[in-house]
């Protein structure tokens, strides 16, 4: 799955990415409202991992989401 069909799916998204990420909020979410470089700056800020790591975990997410 591409990032575009995330984005349109978002609310049904948020369910797979809490599983994923279980640190991020609610409020979280509904900030980052499907952008993907607000999820990738999101995890970074909540995991304390650097960047090249975050968007890694994105991209795994990305190809895995069952949106």
């Amino acid at each position: 799955m591409n990032w575009d069909q995330i984005q349109g799916k978002w609310q049904q998204a948020k369910g797979q990415v809490k599983e994923k990420w279980g640190d991020l909020t609610d409020d979280d979410l509904d900030r980052i409202d499907g952008k993907r470089d607000q999820l990738v700056g999101t995890v970074r800020e909540r995991y304390g991992i650097a960047k090249e790591e975050a968007e890694k975990q994105v991209s795994e997410f990305e190809t895995s989401c069952n949106c």
